[in-house]
C-alpha cells in the first residue's frame, strides 16, 4: 500500500433502515458495536469513533440487490441465522470462501466464517462495491483518500482494493465489476471529512445540502455524506 496526500479522511459508516430499532440490534449483535443514541438515528459505537456505524430511518424498502454491501467475520452461519439473517447463497454450494446472507431487511452482506479464537471483536473486514469499471472508481477513491489501489484476483474474477483508509488497517473497500446498471438509492454508504468544493472539482456530483453535512456522489453514483473539517 501506498500513501499520498488525500483530501478525505473516513469518518463513520450508514445503513438506511426501515426498523430502526431492529436493525440496530441486529448490526450490534453482527459487528460487535453497542447500541446508543436515539431511536430515529440511532448510532452503533466502537473502541473510536471511526468504527461508529450509524442506523438511519428512510421509507423505502429493500428492492434491488445493494451496490454496496459489508463483509463480516463470525463463528458460524447458525449464529446469523440465530439472529435474523438468512442464507442466500452458501459457500458449500458457491465454492466462494463466504456465505452471501441477507440481514432482516434483506439487505446483501457476506459471512467469513473463522475458527473461534480468530473472530475479532470488531468484525466488519470489509465494504463491497458493485461497480461499471472497478479500476476506475478503486483510482478515484484511492485518490481522494490518498492511498494507491491494488489489483487483486485473476482476469475474470478480479477486483481492486484500498487498505488502510478505513476503520482500521484490516478493514479493505473491495471494488468489483457487475453487469447490472444502478438503479436505486444505495442503503450502505461511507461518510468522510473533507472539502466540498476539493470533491467536486474533482469529479463528485452535488446531491443536496443538510445542515451539518453535504451529500455528494461518486463518479459512478454511488452516494457519500461530507463532513467539513474539525
Amino acid at each position: 500500500m501506498t500513501r499520498g496526500d488525500g483530501i478525505v479522511t473516513w469518518q463513520d459508516l450508514c445503513i438506511d433502515a426501515l426498523d430502526v430499532g431492529a436493525q440496530s440490534r441486529f448490526w450490534a449483535a453482527v459487528s460487535g458495536l453497542g447500541v446508543a443514541g436515539p431511536v430515529v438515528h440511532r448510532r452503533l459505537e466502537g473502541p473510536t469513533p471511526r468504527h461508529m456505524l450509524w442506523v438511519n430511518r428512510v421509507d423505502r424498502p429493500h428492492r434491488v440487490k445493494n451496490r454496496v454491501h459489508l463483509d463480516i467475520d463470525c463463528g458460524s452461519v447458525d449464529e446469523l441465522v440465530a439472529l435474523g439473517a438468512r442464507v442466500l447463497a452458501p459457500s458449500a454450494e458457491t465454492g466462494l470462501g463466504w456465505t452471501l446472507m441477507a440481514d432482516p431487511e434483506d439487505n446483501e452482506f457476506c459471512a467469513f466464517v473463522r475458527a473461534p479464537d480468530a473472530v475479532p471483536d470488531y468484525r466488519i473486514h470489509g465494504i463491497g462495491v458493485d461497480c461499471v469499471d472497478p479500476a476506475a472508481q478503486a483510482r478515484w477513491w484511492g485518490e481522494r483518500f490518498g492511498v494507491e489501489p491494488t489489483h487483486e484476483g485473476e482476469e475474470g474474477d478480479d477486483w481492486w482494493t484500498l487498505t488502510g483508509v478505513a476503520v482500521d488497517d484490516r478493514m479493505t473497500l473491495d471494488f468489483n465489476a457487475v453487469p447490472e446498471p444502478r438503479t436505486e438509492p444505495n442503503r450502505v454508504h461511507w461518510d468522510v471529512v473533507g472539502s466540498v468544493d476539493e470533491l467536486r472539482s474533482h469529479g463528485a456530483t452535488f446531491l443536496w445540502k443538510q445542515p451539518s453535512w453535504t451529500v455528494l456522489a461518486d463518479p459512478e453514483g454511488n452516494e457519500f455524506c461530507v463532513f467539513p473539517p474539525g
